[in-house]
């Protein structure tokens, strides 16, 4: 016969169900689930609101953005996306030149 803790049973809070659920659903489904329910997502709502609406959402979060950490941070993240790229195709570069 099993023994039962003596501890006191807490309540899970609303963030641990959450990734509870969210882990249980990954196992069931891959983690291609989330994206494919995402891009299902995103396309009811631009046949819904139009593409003006990702338009508005966009600049109102670019805004908020460029207050927060000023203009010279997209000049800085974009240089960091460039170095990134830049690796990656030599990087790919690389691995062609050595299949030769």
């Amino acid at each position: 016969m099993a023994e039962k803790s003596s501890a006191p049973k807490r309540e899970m809070s609303v963030r641990e169900a959450g990734k509870k659920g969210g882990d249980t659903v990954r196992d069931r489904y891959g983690s291609t689930f989330y994206e494919d329910i995402g891009r299902k997502g995103g396309k009811a709502t631009r046949d819904r609101h139009g593409v003006e609406f990702y338009e508005t959402i966009g600049q109102k979060g670019g805004k908020v953005v460029k207050e927060k950490y000023g203009s010279d941070f997209y000049e800085e993240i974009g240089h960091k996306g460039g170095q990134k790229v830049k690796k990656l195709i030599a990087e790919a570069k690389k691995k062609l030149g050595d299949k030769d």
